[in-house]
């Protein structure tokens, strides 16, 4: 496992290489997204030489547009929430869901963790311009439109190769180095590390929206996550944006929802009709990009950590878009890997499996906990039973909120247990919802 690695990295670093130029700074960072943009803030704050490399042009789209209320501690405490309050961006308060004919919401600020308990719905290409450009201004230098193409771990001096649009190479060494690449998860690839989800691979279809929702029941401050009547297993997302926008998705399993249609806009619009909510809300709307198709896009690797270097948030372990936990995980690793990096540049000794890895993967069991009992059938029985303790509706709404290290919440320190028992005991929701068949 982690010796096959090393050797990986150890026959990098003896790959030969013909650079243009070399430069050095203390912080390279792979990756100009959420992660990468508060991780070089927080560094740059500090006085310390940060340079952000990102493959593309900036503002790009992304997907992943609903955060959670735990992502305001991060930003703030990286130093972005101003940059970020200026975008305006529609203000979400909870999760809504529906099946069927039922309904049921979780309002984030009813919850057992202290802390926000709201946050936004955004457009990524605006949220992210704006958090790099937040990073720029406390003083990391950002470079776009240039690819990581080769890398030699070093415990002190690890490289990166870099490429710029004009082909033009050059090497890149820094003290240390983290790979915030998201889906290209540069350093998984280039190091070894990578290796499959154990999740169930799945296949997202999706769009962005003129939404012209007239509806007096729907509520703009809540992600709406629908069920999908007779096929368990698939599901929905409604994100509202400010300016009567919107994006919009299914998720599913490749052969179901490729047999929808002949292509992905008639299949996902197929999709969209056949959830009586969604298709009553969004009966006026209208494309405003070409659907994107996402797929097996669950990831994991064997550490998160190597000589020289730490992974941050997507470019680790990605789990599932269910619950919108991305940003949260990704803001949550790079605070958790900053600190330790400016106090290893310092000459500390730091343990980066126990002071980094552990408590992450922590947090992130939590949410797998959620997303296994998510399409199983537990969660939706749980969401959808009107029987439920309000102090449990607190916790069960703390883990959704992306509280998901507070191990005071008994929905955290033993996840799987207490879902399994409060499923079991509400009966009241046919197990068809549950993945069975009636």
């Amino acid at each position: 496992m982690a010796t096959e690695a090393t050797q990986h990295m150890k026959a990098q670093s003896l790959k030969p290489q013909r650079l243009g130029t070399q430069d050095s700074s203390d912080v390279a960072i792979i990756g100009a997204g959420p992660s990468g943009a508060a991780a070089a803030a927080w560094l740059a704050k500090r006085g310390l030489d940060v340079r952000v490399i990102e493959r593309s042009r900036f503002p790009r789209f992304s997907i992943g547009e609903s955060l959670l209320p735990q992502c305001m501690v991060h930003l703030e405490a990286c130093g972005l929430l101003d940059a970020a309050k200026a975008g305006g961006f529609q203000i979400k308060n909870g999760a809504a869901f529906t099946w069927r004919d039922r309904y049921a919401a979780i309002d984030f600020r009813d919850k057992f963790t202290p802390g926000p308990g709201t946050t936004w719905q955004v457009e990524r290409a605006d949220f992210d311009q704006r958090l790099i450009e937040g990073a720029r201004q406390l003083g990391a230098k950002v470079e776009f439109d240039t690819r990581v193409e080769a890398f030699v771990a070093d415990p002190e001096r690890p490289s990166l190769t870099l490429v710029d649009a004009n082909g033009e190479q050059r090497s890149l060494h820094a003290r240390f180095v983290l790979d915030a690449s998201g889906y290209g998860r540069v350093l998984a690839r280039l190091t070894g590390l990578a290796r499959p989800s154990t999740l169930e691979s799945r296949c997202a279809l999706f769009t962005h929206i003129e939404d012209r929702i007239d509806c007096s029941r729907y509520d703009r401050e809540k992600i709406l996550i629908g069920l999908h009547p007779e096929h368990p297993g698939i599901w929905y997302w409604l994100i509202p944006f400010k300016n009567g926008r919107a994006s919009v998705g299914v998720v599913g399993d490749r052969a179901t929802l490729e047999a929808a249609g002949v292509n992905d806009d008639e299949r996902l619009w197929h999709f969209i009709r056949a959830e009586p909510m969604l298709a009553e809300l969004l009966v006026n709307a209208s494309a405003t990009r070409d659907i994107g198709r996402l797929e097996g896009y669950s990831a994991d690797v064997e550490q998160l950590h190597g000589p020289g270097f730490a992974l941050l948030g997507n470019a680790g372990e990605f789990l599932d878009p269910v619950f919108s936990s991305g940003v949260t995980i990704a803001l949550d690793s790079a605070l958790r890997a900053a600190p330790l990096v400016e106090r290893q540049l310092a000459g500390e000794h730091i343990d980066w499996d126990s002071q980094f890895e552990q408590p992450l993967r922590r947090g992130v069991a939590t949410f797998r906990e959620f997303v296994d009992a998510w399409y199983d059938g537990r969660l939706p029985r749980i969401i959808f039973n009107d029987q439920q303790i309000p102090r449990i509706r607190t916790m069960i709404s703390s883990v959704l909120a992306g509280y998901a290290w507070d191990e005071e919440n008994p929905f955290v320190a033993a996840s799987r247990r207490r879902l399994n028992s409060l499923a079991e005991a509400c009966t009241d929701m046919p197990r068809h919802s549950a993945g069975k068949d009636e």
